[in-house]
């Protein structure tokens, strides 16, 4: 879909899905900070699995506390944020089973946290995890590839392509 853009030098980064599940537009989500993109451009998914796995080759920037939100940067500094359900920090950590400390290298798909959805939706929480591209809007494309309603998950199936301008 974009080969013209990388025909003419561009090199995207192919951001897979951090978790297997129902992809649904940002703007369906039910959290105002997430839904406006004022925290970052991406997707969400509505997870059918409880591995949540690294959607591009990187670092670990930050882990939040709590485990819930996980920051990963690429080698020519696209940064990308994982949320893990809405609100979900008041949960402190339960559910959540981390797997990367801050400053590790990851693969695309490497295993990064576990988490108990079913937990999280006895307890009353939203589910939708959200990945968000947190770069400098000035500073990076974003290329929305979708497909909306559709089942994602995998190694092999790019979500959206970014690259720094």
């Amino acid at each position: 879909m974009f080969n013209w853009l990388e025909k003419r030098g561009k090199k995207f980064t192919e951001v897979i899905s951090c978790v297997e599940g129902v992809l649904i537009p940002l703007k369906d989500v039910k959290d105002p900070a997430f839904s406006s993109g004022a925290i970052g451009r991406g997707i969400a998914i509505q997870p059918k699995s409880s591995s949540v796995v690294s959607p591009v080759d990187g670092t670990i920037q930050m882990i939040f506390p709590t485990n819930h939100a996980i920051g990963i940067a690429t080698s020519d500094g696209l940064e990308f944020l994982i949320h893990i359900g809405i609100d979900t920090v008041k949960l402190k950590g339960e559910g959540f089973k981390l797997f990367v400390s801050e400053g590790q290298t990851v693969r695309k798909g490497d295993v990064i946290v576990e988490v108990d959805f079913d937990l999280l939706n006895r307890k009353g929480y939203s589910t939708d995890t959200m990945l968000l591209l947190t770069t400098d809007q000035a500073k990076a494309e974003f290329l929305d590839i979708g497909p909306y309603g559709e089942l994602v998950g995998g190694k092999d199936q790019t979500l959206f392509k970014c690259s720094m301008k």
